[in-house]
């Protein structure tokens, strides 16, 4: 399965992240969209206008996985260097791999990365 994950800040509108998966995706087809709980409001919008399901992950799972990006202020609020990165690598499901690191929509409110997983 080929996952975008997302990280945001509060208020995050429609735009940001559709400019961060954009970004992200370049010409992989996501299948699934995914992020925190407590931020699933902000893409449910968007996953209902793309028609795909929208994952969403307790904060603990994402303490659990590596991110090659380590940002400093993730880290602070989420205990992950990267919540999209995470949050892709964990919705792909075990073995996932990242297509895309993070990409940042361009007003820095979203964050989307690609994972898949499963094609072993």
């Amino acid at each position: 399965m080929i996952v975008a994950g997302f990280g945001m800040r509060n208020g995050t509108n429609a735009t940001s992240l559709r400019d961060a998966l954009r970004g992200a995706a370049g010409a992989h087809t996501v299948q699934a969209l995914a992020t925190l709980e407590s931020k699933a409001a902000m893409l449910a919008p968007l996953a209902d206008v793309l028609n795909l399901p929208l994952i969403t992950l307790s904060p603990d799972a994402l303490q659990r996985v590596a991110t090659p990006t380590q940002s400093a202020a993730s880290l602070a609020a989420h205990g992950s260097g990267s919540v999209a990165e995470a949050a892709a690598l964990i919705a792909a499901g075990p073995g996932a791999s990242l297509w895309s690191p993070r990409h940042v929509s361009g007003d820095g409110m979203a964050t989307c990365a690609i994972a898949v997983g499963g094609l072993a």
